[in-house]
C-alpha cells in the first residue's frame, strides 16, 4: 500500500514537472547598453527589467500571446511572446537592428520579426523611391508588395497571427509611403530652390542661449529635424557625426532641431526638454543643438510643411532654400549635393 502511495506521489510530481510553463522566460545580453533597464510593452502591458552593469538581464513574464515592443532606452524592436517560451537575445546598440538575435524555444517568431524590419528598411528606401518618375515608382511599389508577400508566406512555422497581420499591413504601409512622397513633391513645388527659407527665431540651444537662422548667415546651414523618440532619426546620428567631422572648418553649420513635445513625453514640456538635453549629452551630439518651442506646431516646422521625421533641409549663405527635403546623412546623395554647391 505504501509503495502504491509513493508511486502516486512520484507520478503526480512528474506530471507537474511536465506541465507547460504559464510564463515566458527571457534573458539577454546588450553590448554598449543605452540604459540601466529595458521595457517590454504593448498597449495593455508593460514590464521594466533591470540591466546589469555587464549588459545582461533576465526575468519571467506572464503575457497574452502576441507581439510586444522591446525598448532599451534608445531604440526598439519587436518580440513575439507566448507563455511557455524560453528566449535569449543578444544585440549591439551600435548596430541595433542588424544585430538583434533570438535563440531558444519560440525564437523563430521574433527572429522573423527582426528580419521583417530589416527587409522593410531595405525595400522602402525613400531616397530611391523619390528619385523615380511616377511610372517607375509605381512599378517599384508593385515589386515591393510581391517581395514582402513572398517573404511573409515563406515560413509555415511562424505563428499565423504574425503572418496575417504582416500581410494585412502591406497595402496600408505602401499607401502611407505614396502619401508621404506626394506630400514631399508638393512641398518641393511650394518651397523651391532659391526661395527665401522660412526662419526659426530665438530657439533655445543646448547652452541655454538663443539661436536664430539669421545668426548663421554667410554659411550654408544643414538642418536635421528630429526627436528623441524617433528610431530612424537616431539611426542617422552616426552618419551625421561622420559628415560633421568631414566638413569641419568648411563654410557650413550643422543644426539639429528637436521637435520633442508634451504629447510624446507624458504631457510634460519640461520632461520633453529634459529628455532632449539628456540625449544630446549621452549621444555626444555635435553641431548646433536647438529645441523647437512648440514641437510640431513650431512656426519653422509648419512653414516647411514637416509631417514626418527625420527631415533634412539645406539653406544657402544668403538664407535661401537649396533643398527643402535634402538627402539624409547616410545617403551618398548628400555629399553629391554638397559638391554641387562647392561647400
Amino acid at each position: 500500500m505504501k509503495k502504491t502511495a509513493y508511486f502516486m506521489v512520484a507520478l503526480a510530481i512528474a506530471s507537474c514537472n511536465n506541465e507547460p510553463k504559464d510564463y515566458v522566460s527571457i534573458a539577454g545580453n546588450i553590448t554598449d547598453k543605452n540604459s540601466d533597464s529595458v521595457v517590454i510593452r504593448s498597449r495593455t502591458y508593460s514590464k521594466t527589467i533591470p540591466v546589469n552593469e555587464d549588459g545582461s538581464f533576465s526575468d519571467t513574464l506572464k503575457v497574452e500571446t502576441g507581439e510586444y515592443s522591446f525598448y532599451d532606452g534608445g531604440e526598439s524592436t519587436s518580440v513575439f511572446l507566448k507563455n511557455g517560451f524560453d528566449l535569449a537575445m543578444t544585440l549591439d546598440t551600435k548596430m541595433f537592428d542588424e544585430t538583434v538575435k533570438f535563440t531558444g524555444n519560440g525564437a523563430e517568431h521574433s527572429n522573423f520579426l527582426a528580419e521583417k524590419s530589416l527587409m522593410q528598411e531595405r525595400l522602402l528606401d525613400l531616397d530611391e523611391l523619390m528619385g523615380l518618375d511616377s511610372v517607375a515608382r509605381e512599378e517599384k511599389f508593385v515589386a515591393i508588395k510581391d517581395e514582402l508577400t513572398n517573404f511573409y508566406n515563406s515560413d509555415k512555422n511562424i505563428d499565423t497571427s504574425i503572418v496575417n497581420r504582416s500581410l494585412k499591413s502591406i497595402d496600408p504601409t505602401l499607401d502611407s509611403y505614396r502619401r508621404y512622397i506626394n506630400q514631399d513633391l508638393a512641398m518641393k513645388r511650394d518651397l523651391p530652390k532659391g526661395a527665401p527659407s522660412p526662419l526659426f527665431v530665438d530657439y533655445e540651444n543646448i547652452t541655454g542661449e538663443k539661436t536664430s537662422l539669421t545668426d548663421l548667415e554667410g554659411k550654408y546651414v544643414y538642418i536635421d529635424v528630429w526627436a528623441t523618440w524617433c528610431g530612424p532619426c537616431k539611426a542617422e546620428i552616426p552618419s551625421l557625426k561622420k559628415v560633421e567631422k568631414q566638413y569641419h572648418g568648411k563654410n557650413i553649420a550643422f543644426v539639429s532641431m528637436s521637435i520633442d513635445d508634451d504629447r510624446s513625453h507624458g504631457g510634460s514640456w519640461e520632461k520633453a526638454n529634459e529628455d532632449w538635453k539628456k540625449m544630446v549629452k549621452e549621444k555626444e551630439l555635435g553641431g548646433i543643438q536647438i529645441f523647437a518651442p512648440k514641437g510640431w506646431q513650431s512656426e519653422f516646422v509648419q512653414n516647411y510643411k514637416i509631417n514626418g521625421i527625420p527631415r533634412f533641409i539645406l539653406v544657402d549663405p544668403k538664407g535661401n532654400i537649396v533643398s527643402a527635403s535634402a538627402p539624409r546623412p547616410s545617403s551618398e546623395e548628400l555629399i553629391k549635393l554638397f559638391d554641387e554647391e562647392n561647400i
